[in-house]
């Protein structure tokens, strides 16, 4: 054995040793026990004693110790002797609170926890949690006041100079009821439909709220998990954020409120509070404003109607909410709102809150609330700018209906007082000249829609949405929906073609002074050369408005006289996608395309607002850059500006030698085309002319660099919102584009710009090289394309403008379809929805996408509730 590893032999006779010895006062003469012996013969070595003074052997080495320890039954022997052998461990008396990793255990035992430690700290975490509860719930206290967001308040919005435009709001809007002017059907309804448990609970669902607390942290839906009594606490004492502390706050203040308030307080403080939507709180303004009664006469079918309206009035309310998401439609809420209210009455039933008598009474009939109401202030165009302008708050910030509903926000929009005057002025001014409903059966339901948007900017400075809401018009026929643009359109595929070019060009833009086809009735063609077929595989022929015969005309004379069948064809050798592509990029929304990208669409198919309109046509005027359209520039609440109102950013569309040709084009238009009535404006402006088929609807949308204003028109049914003909409208056979909306358009610019200058366009330089359509005859070397050169080949004797847009009938016994019908015998396909849905108010979701007799679409569908997603202003929730 190695030196350091043995003990030095001790004196037999003296030293410390046997100083020890005579301390220890032993009478049988042995020496003590080693600090930490245990005095047992495995504590010994060899021989053990070796008696009286005799000196025990102590271990050598630790394993030696290790090994006795084992071997006395798991003793700790590493102090068995004074020397190196003695272990390093604690003394065998003293233990650890948690033994882990476990010191009697080798291998993977000894990181096994044992049934004690599991044990403890479960006991441990279930006790912390009760603790946690307790401190909470003493620190958390009921507010002694409502919370101020549970106060109605009025919102206040303002005019582009900062004047007060009109205070609106549910500030009046809410009556607080007892219990006993409450009916029994309405407590149990909403008992049966929200919390059957009301009446034993403590308040809270345990099991509801882990859920709850669950989804938030995962980011999901923060819905749910609320009796009724943490609902009156949300609404009552807490904001409406979703947050993990306002659910703990909820909780323990639910408590609370269940040990200090009864069961009837509760609930008549919940209906007393919830929202019902139209801006109705409380059971006593929903019952106003939905049945026009006190809530005291409701019966149970209409008291199971109003709980329905309690898990979202933007989903349930028959009406229709379109305002804030395009899938709100009438018809489909009032599907929704049926099914729950149905499901409702049978809850009571089953929960015998409802006897079998008044169970079947109540489901005979759904009971059919009355329509929308005018607000105090409400009236005249100020309802459309106020619906505009909140659209554009809920649509960009967190705020939710129902809190921007209880007010207390100031709304600073971007509506000029006087252009907003002058717009309706216009109007009203034009439609007294030419119509009259009591006269003439067509003049009837005749309805108007405009914009006016800053170029190079994106504020909207007028609108004009319709008769007004104390009239009953509620739809904002500015950011409506199912009214085809008609030919006003054509300026996207022009566009198209001299920024990408054709099929023919390498890319290379196509010049406005390319020759196509101009006549009526025209086969079209793919860039292969073969027929567009109709589904039945005969080929499709393109209708003109006039069976003028053009012949091969330039593109800058199609424009000017709006002949169909050029801008068909340059539309498929240029490829509608990359119409579409332009048109959206120009401020046009996705969603409101046709549903195909097929011949028809460049004909204008697609079912923008009069607001996108505008703001696309704007793009022409600022040269190619675009701006989005918007309405507010800034919103306070509580003396707090909110983000999210910042201008849009302005953004390069195309470029901008192809921006200043549409424009010069379009210039053409006024001086010597369809839109020439807008001469009487006087300055230079740029325009296109819109009529669809069956002429139900009309378009006119112009602009200068200072102003872009389109003006829509068209008659709807009342009953089915359906478009009419307005053959016959104001005592003419048809009406077109460059008559009365040309007409309104002109008298509000007049006053819109009255006293500002007139700086007319940049000028266009020339763009693209010549690629005329199939067919065209070859230019002679000597001859100079030049527009002069253009009108010496056209027919000597055009039409006049106002003789353009007039669709003739179809030759007899020839299988054809004109544009935009949709009733056409030989297609097979339905009426669709962008002409028969008129100015349904889809929040500015212009669905209703119309179709071309075109069999590569076979999925062509339309919407007849113009349920698109997205065609307005805002596209989606609106706003």
């Amino acid at each position: 054995m190695s030196e350091h590893r043995r003990k030095p032999p001790q004196p037999q006779g003296g030293g410390r040793a046997a100083a020890r010895r005579g301390q220890s006062g032993s009478s049988s003469g042995r020496r003590a026990a080693p600090r930490g012996a245990t005095g047992s013969p495995s504590d010994s070595y060899g021989s053990g004693s070796r008696g009286s003074g005799g000196e025990e052997h102590t271990y050598g080495s630790r394993a030696e110790a290790r090994r006795a320890a084992q071997r006395g039954g798991g003793r700790r022997a590493g102090a068995a002797g004074p020397g190196r052998g003695g272990g390093r461990s604690a003394p065998s008396g003293k233990k650890r609170i948690i033994d882990y990793p476990r010191h009697d255990k080798d291998g993977w035992r000894r990181w096994t926890p044992s049934w004690k430690l599991v044990s403890g700290l479960c006991i441990a975490f279930f006790g912390s949690l009760v603790a946690v509860a307790g401190i909470g719930y003493a620190m958390v206290s009921v507010p002694s006041e409502e919370n101020a967001m549970a106060l109605s308040e009025n919102n206040v919005y303002y005019w582009a100079d900062g004047s007060q435009m009109v205070a609106t709001g549910s500030g009046q809007n809410r009556q607080n009821v007892t219990i006993d002017r409450i009916p029994e059907a309405m407590q149990w309804a909403v008992i049966s439909a929200e919390n059957k448990s009301f009446y034993e609970d403590s308040g809270i669902d345990p099991m509801g709220i882990a859920r709850a607390l669950g989804n938030m942290a995962t980011g999901g839906d923060t819905q749910g998990g609320s009796t009724i009594t943490q609902q009156f606490v949300k609404n009552t004492y807490l904001s409406q954020d979703q947050t993990i502390s306002r659910k703990f706050k909820e909780m323990f203040i639910s408590i609370k409120v269940g040990t200090k308030l009864s069961k009837a307080e509760i609930l008549q403080g919940y209906l007393n509070t919830s929202y019902y939507g139209r801006g109705a709180y409380g059971i006593q303004a929903a019952a106003q404003t939905y049945y026009g009664k006190d809530a005291v006469d409701l019966t149970p079918s209409e008291c199971a109607f109003l709980a329905a309206l309690l898990k979202g009035p933007t989903y349930f309310d028959p009406a229709g909410n379109t305002n804030l998401d395009s899938s709100a439609t009438a018809e489909k809420n009032r599907e929704r709102s049926e099914e729950r209210w149905s499901w409702i009455l049978e809850q009571m039933h089953a929960d015998e809150h409802l006897s079998d008598a008044k169970y079947q009474e109540a489901v005979k009939k759904y009971p059919m609330p009355q329509g929308r109401k005018a607000i105090k202030g409400m009236t005249g165009q100020v309802s459309y700018l106020v619906d505009t302008a909140k659209r554009y708050v809920l649509k960009n910030s967190d705020i939710t209906e129902a809190q921007f509903d209880q007010g207390g926000y100031q709304i600073y929009t971007t509506f000029e007082k006087d252009k907003v005057e002058a717009l309706a002025k216009a109007v009203k001014k034009v439609e007294k000249e030419k119509l009259d409903p009591k006269k003439r059966e067509e003049d009837q339901h005749v309805q108007f829609g405009a914009a006016s948007v800053k170029p190079n900017d994106g504020a909207i400075v007028a609108l004009y949405g319709g008769a007004g809401f104390e009239n009953g018009h509620f739809n904002n026929n500015a950011d409506t929906s199912g009214i085809p643009v008609g030919s006003t359109w054509k300026p996207f595929v022009m566009a198209a073609a001299m920024q990408y070019g054709t099929y023919k060009t390498d890319g290379v833009g196509v010049s406005p002074l390319s020759k196509y086809n101009g006549d009526d009735h025209l086969q079209i063609k793919y860039n292969d050369g073969s027929l567009v077929l109709k589904k039945d595989n005969t080929p499709f022929y393109q209708e003109n408005e006039s069976d003028y015969p053009w012949g091969y005309i330039t593109l800058r004379k199609a424009m000017e006289q709006s002949v169909n069948t050029p801008f068909v064809q340059l539309g498929m050798d240029v490829g509608m996608k990359k119409v579409a592509d332009v048109a959206e990029k120009s401020g046009i929304l996705k969603e409101s395309f046709s549903g195909q990208l097929n011949a028809s669409f460049a004909l204008g198919t697609s079912t923008p607002s009069a607001i996108r309109m505008a703001d696309a046509y704007a793009t022409f005027a600022a040269s190619g850059k675009q701006a989005d359209p918007y309405s507010v520039t800034a919103v306070k609440h509580k003396g707090s500006e909110l983000p999210g109102f910042e201008k849009p950013r302005v953004t390069r569309a195309m470029p901008e030698n192809v921006a200043n040709n549409i424009t010069d084009i379009l210039e053409n238009v006024i001086e010597n085309g369809t839109g020439y009535k807008a001469q009487e404006l006087g300055r230079r402006a740029a325009g296109k002319t819109g009529t669809t088929d069956e002429n139900k609807s009309a378009w006119w949308v112009g602009y200068t660099q200072q102003l872009a204003t389109s003006v829509g028109m068209f008659r709807e049914d009342p009953k089915d919102h359906k478009l009419l003909s307005m053959n016959g409208t104001a005592g003419d056979d048809s009406i077109h584009g460059g008559d009365v909306p040309t007409q309104i358009w002109t008298e509000y610019m007049k006053a819109a710009l009255k006293g500002e200058d007139d700086p007319g366009f940049p000028k266009a330089e020339e763009i693209g090289e010549i690629a005329d359509g199939i067919g065209a005859p070859s230019p002679s070397p000597s001859v100079t394309e030049t527009e002069e050169e253009e009108e010496k080949e056209t027919p000597s004797a055009p039409p006049s403008p106002s003789q353009t847009e007039t669709t003739p009938p179809p030759p007899a016994n020839t299988a054809t379809c004109r544009p935009f019908d949709f009733n056409c015998e030989d297609d097979g396909e339905e009426e669709t929805g962008g002409t028969d849905n008129g100015g349904t108010d889809n929040g500015g979701t212009d669905g209703g996408a119309t179709s071309s007799p075109d069999p590569t679409s076979s999925s062509d569908t339309g919407n007849n509730n113009g349920n698109g997603n997205g065609g307005g202003l805002f596209g989606g929730p609106a706003g």
